[in-house]
């Protein structure tokens, strides 16, 4: 909301911005919206955030998982008042695996297997990704949505 907010008060155009996290029950729900730099110093480096949440989850039999998206809606009609919010939550729940499969995707995808298969997320593609993970989820509920407006 934060990211769609600031484009509402500086440009005053309906809006809408995503985040995504990946939470592992284990770690407290991290890394969270953290996901992207969880490892110190880096931003956006996929290896080092495998590395430093396979160390920590490390002998842990704890492995569940999930990735959540939430997608931040602003729609006004004017600059004078203050624009309707929506939110719309995608999840796809899974486990950590011990270690990287595949080479597809991004992120944590080699190492998130989602519940139901039996493969990582890197290892079953971006086709099949792309209609059951938690963003292509949290799309589908603002297409909805904007589909009903009147």
């Amino acid at each position: 909301m934060i990211k769609a907010r600031y484009i509402w008060d500086h440009y005053h155009m309906n809006v809408f911005a995503d985040d995504t996290g990946l939470e592992v029950d284990a770690l407290g729900g991290r890394p969270g919206v953290h996901s992207a730099r969880y490892a110190e110093g880096t931003d956006h480096d996929s290896e080092a955030n495998m590395k430093k949440l396979l160390g920590e989850l490390a002998e842990n039999n704890n492995r569940n998982a999930r990735f959540r998206t939430v997608i931040a809606l602003l729609l006004g009609n004017d600059e004078e008042n203050a624009p309707s919010a929506y939110e719309f939550e995608g999840i796809v729940n899974g486990t950590i695996a011990h270690e990287r499969h595949g080479s597809e995707g991004f992120g944590y995808d080699p190492i998130f297997v989602p519940d139901g298969y039996d493969k990582s997320f890197a290892e079953l593609g971006n086709e099949v990704k792309n209609t059951i993970s938690h963003r292509a989820r949290a799309v589908a509920k603002l297409a909805e949505f904007l589909a009903n407006l009147k």
